[in-house]
């Protein structure tokens, strides 16, 4: 498996990583990703993308201000050089020896930690671990955009189970959602219209 990044900084609560913006591989927002931090005993941090941002620098202020710009200048600012862009992860959980935990990780990674992107089986691993209690540190931090975020994750976790064999987990998600915000009437409606817009495959009525 192929590094995307490595840890700028961290937190408790998640982490911010940095990599090349002209990697193919760097995770889309919603996905989940892993950070190893031992062997002895196996210990990993999971993490959600919940933001991206494409930095910029001198020659890119330069750039932008100028007409009629070359093709292969724009190219040689993304490939050549070290353009920044950086992750924003959400820890959900980690995972210790052979256990998974949708707990807040006891401590965090440190600086120049490699991440890597979660394989399909991971995904299907880590939500089938537990009953939803990551879905505690999704709906918890109130800057996120969180029914973007819950779409697009549970849109990853529905093509997973599409891959390697469904078990209703997101029809099973979708109702905890419901019953986790059903006490708070606009952010439920917020979140059940961009799982709408995420035009799920439900195979059970909710």
């Amino acid at each position: 498996m192929i590094e995307v990044g490595r840890l700028l900084r961290s937190s408790i609560n998640g982490c911010v990583v940095g990599c090349k913006v002209s990697q193919e591989n760097v995770p889309e927002f919603g996905s989940l990703v892993r950070i190893p931090i031992t062997e002895q005993p196996f210990y990993q941090v999971f993490a959600l993308v919940y933001d991206i941002h494409v930095l910029d620098d001198g020659l890119v202020r330069q750039l932008v201000t100028s007409e009629g710009v070359p093709e292969e200048v724009i190219l040689d600012n993304r490939i050549n050089r070290n353009v920044p862009l950086e992750l924003s992860a959400l820890f959900v959980g980690y995972q210790l020896e052979q256990e998974i935990y949708h707990l807040i990780p006891p401590k965090p990674p440190l600086a120049l930690d490699a991440i890597y992107p979660c394989l399909q089986e991971d995904l299907c691993r880590f939500c089938e671990a537990g009953r939803f209690g990551y879905f505690r540190h999704i709906l918890r931090p109130a800057d996120l955009p969180v029914g973007e975020l819950l779409a697009a994750h549970l849109r990853d976790v529905n093509a997973a189970q599409n891959t390697v064999g469904g078990s209703g987990w997101v029809e099973a998600a979708t109702r905890e959602v419901i019953t986790l915000l059903r006490d708070d009437y606009p952010n439920l409606m917020s979140v059940l219209s961009a799982l709408a817009d995420a035009r799920l495959e439900y195979s059970e009525s909710l």
